[in-house]
């Protein structure tokens, strides 16, 4: 058999083998890559069919919901990181994997900003979406590109707007949290200057009489612990220690150092940004996501859980359920960031043992989830909203839990890109207004949902404002023993 005939059998064997696949496995439901639910089969209906809706659900179904999805995805980046183009040659090199989306693509010699931080900062990559990867497998570190420099004057008039709504009668906070490219970006292609200069730009654009709290500097000087995530889009909660820290010197309340705190580990921690960027070497860089929990104080976590639909419009209120503030994921959980509350998608009230008057809302991201397990020792009563969930009158609100202090706790993508907007209807909308889509059925009784916040960030060469996290998989074993258990999100 000639050499021509030896290759049109072995396409044909690929070719059948590969159809056999597709047509014959299971398929896939879930991607831990994407961190979403698949796409099914559609439902049939005479208008989709006239349309030509149907025929192009079941080609979308077809083609998202293939067997092996993430094997294949994992393969196809493994190909991709081989036959990247480098440039520049030696230990500072900028690599182009896949820059859709990303913009144009800064290079230089000198890595010098990167080194500064660890050696696996030597070499830095463009991967999908504009993310920048430095550093190599196992200790690569992925980063959201911040372009942003000033702005944030419709998220400081939101502020503003709540100074001038409850006057001295409530401490009003700013806390703007840096991203981690302000840390960790090779100097040549961002530097943390923009960074710092959207945090001072709305820092001067608050009332005299709202107090920020400025963690840029306190953060800067701890970047050789592990205060980030190298591999998700979130701080570590070691970051947000340091941050509680500032707010509660800021806001004159008690606060405990770490040794008053169980230390737990969710090993093999790979986060967002393996979705984002599509790099192998992220996904060989797992890394332990630390989280500690208060020890000798007795708390109790209530939960106002939403149900959500699949555009993340808010449909219905569960009533208030008791559980677990603290939810812990088995090793090697892409999940692991919603160790915290379990989500965004709740209002969540704690109520602790210390007994000072003090009560805390936290009107925030998902990055602020990290924080309110560290203020226990410091207020008795805390209660923490999402930007993107509130569907009660925020004046009501805080006047029927005697809150004394608001801290806004936003990152520095989303209090860049907010017109302020949406915060500051929280002061006069309704009660319990929900959204009723039209084409749909609104009269069944709500169910729980396994949605928990609205979709990530897409990345880009822009900041733009910044949701939190996808539909990520619910914990496997819960860990929190002064609490009754968990509520599902």
């Amino acid at each position: 058999m000639n050499h021509s005939k030896i290759y049109i059998v072995a396409v044909a064997v690929m070719f059948f083998g590969m159809v056999i696949v597709l047509t014959m496995f299971p398929r896939s439901t879930y991607s831990e890559l994407e961190r979403r639910e698949l796409a099914t089969f559609p439902e049939f209906s005479m208008e989709k069919l006239k349309s030509g809706q149907l025929t192009r659900d079941i080609a979308n179904w077809f083609s998202d919901s293939e067997p092996f999805r993430d094997k294949f995805m994992t393969l196809n980046m493994e190909v991709k990181d081989r036959i990247a183009l480098r440039l520049f040659s030696g230990d500072n090199v900028v690599t182009i994997i896949d820059n859709a989306g990303g913009g144009p693509v800064a290079a230089a010699g000198d890595m010098g900003a990167a080194e500064e931080n660890g050696p696996e900062m030597g070499r830095a990559k463009v991967a999908a979406r504009g993310i920048i990867v430095v550093g190599v497998a196992p200790n690569a570190r992925a980063l959201m590109r911040y372009a942003g420099s000033g702005g944030g004057g419709g998220y400081a008039r939101a502020v503003n707007k709540y100074r001038e709504t409850f006057g001295k009668d409530v401490n009003i906070y700013c806390m703007i949290i840096p991203p981690a490219a302000a840390y960790y970006m090779p100097a040549e292609l961002n530097g943390s200057s923009s960074v710092y200069e959207t945090v001072k730009s709305i820092h001067s654009k608050l009332s005299p009489g709202v107090k920020p709290v400025e963690i840029f500097s306190v953060l800067e000087k701890h970047t050789k612990e592990p205060i980030y995530l190298r591999t998700d889009h979130h701080w570590a909660p070691l970051g947000a220690f340091y941050a509680a820290k500032q707010f509660a010197s800021v806001a004159k309340v008690p606060f405990r150092d770490l040794n008053s705190y169980e230390r737990k580990v969710t090993h093999g921690f790979v986060g967002t940004m393996y979705g984002y960027s599509n790099d192998i070497n992220v996904k060989k860089s797992p890394e332990d996501f630390v989280y500690y929990v208060p020890k000798g104080i007795a708390y109790e976590t209530t939960y106002t859980n939403y149900k959500i639909d699949e555009d993340y419009q808010v449909m219905a209120e569960f009533k208030p359920v008791k559980g677990q503030y603290f939810n812990h994921f088995k090793d090697g959980s892409g999940g692991a960031y919603s160790t915290f509350m379990g989500g965004d998608s709740k209002i969540t009230h704690v109520r602790t043992g210390t007994k000072n008057g003090r009560r805390l809302m936290i009107i925030k991201d998902s990055f602020g989830n990290a924080l309110p397990g560290y203020l226990f020792y410091s207020f008795e009563d805390i209660h923490v909203i999402d930007f993107r969930y509130f569907k009660k009158n925020m004046k009501e609100y805080v006047r029927k839990h005697g809150i004394t202090d608001i801290l806004f706790a936003a990152n520095a993508f989303r209090a860049f890109g907010s017109t302020g907007k949406e915060t500051i209807q929280f002061l006069t909308q309704p009660n319990g207004v929900y959204y009723t889509p039209k084409a749909k059925e609104s009269s069944t009784a709500p169910q729980e949902s396994s949605a928990t916040s609205s979709p990530e960030p897409q990345p880009s060469s822009k900041p733009s404002p910044q949701p939190a996290e996808k539909r990520v998989p619910q914990p496997e074993t819960q860990s929190e023993s002064s609490t009754p258990a968990s509520a599902k999100s």
